[in-house]
């Protein structure tokens, strides 16, 4: 409970505050099947736990396959942007991929997600995709597993992350840090809604934060 005192409804209403001011909430609303291309088994394994850890914490389910889409987590490892441009059929889920590769190249990016949601406003799909090289050579894959199952959990701020990590370490290794693992279990309440636009629903998910 001193981790929820902690926060405060300003606080939670900023998780999901994009740059432009919008508020805009989303969770998943169907199970979540992944599957990760670019790693060893090894690898491969590591991250499909981090991935089961985080919807154990949020309550939510996963699932063998997606009766719509086969996958709807897919987590791409690669080794320059460029290859973006050889993944088949990319470009019908990223409009205008080649001035998305420029961008990410031009700003040395190590991360792009891009989400699709339902009619619900609800996420159906999620697409990571993660450049390795340079210093991510030394990020241990746990922590690169972990922070990426957080992030595609919930529609988070574009400003959220950015300056720190969703992750705390302890002596088992990494985990999540309490207050987000404290936001993501409120975030799946099923009294809030899938999605909500309206800045109201932090105060809402705050409720429910601190009634843990």
């Amino acid at each position: 409970m001193s981790d929820v005192a902690q926060i405060t409804p300003e606080q939670v209403a900023q998780y999901f505050t994009r740059a432009d001011g919008d508020y805009v909430f989303a969770r998943w609303g169907r199970p979540i099947a992944p599957v990760v291309f670019g790693v060893e088994d090894e690898t491969l394994q590591v991250f499909k736990g981090a991935i089961e850890a985080c919807v154990a914490i949020a309550g939510h389910t996963i699932s063998e396959t997606d009766p719509e889409l086969g996958a709807n987590f897919m987590v791409f490892f690669l080794s320059d942007w460029q290859e973006l441009l050889d993944v088949p059929d990319l470009g019908e889920i990223i409009p205008e991929i080649s001035n998305k590769v420029t961008q990410l190249q031009e700003r040395q990016a190590h991360q792009y997600r891009a989400f699709r949601f339902d009619e619900q406003g609800a996420i159906k799909a999620c697409f990571t995709f993660i450049k390795m090289g340079g210093a991510m050579d030394e990020v241990p894959a746990e922590v690169i597993a972990l922070s990426q199952a957080a992030q595609a959990m919930l529609l988070w701020s574009d400003c959220a992350f950015t300056q720190d990590s969703p992750l705390a370490q302890s002596e088992l290794g990494p985990i999540l840090r309490p207050d987000v693992a404290n936001l993501l279990r409120a975030a799946y309440n099923p009294l809030l809604p899938v999605a909500d636009r309206d800045s109201a629903h932090s105060l809402r998910l705050y409720a429910r934060l601190i009634a843990q």
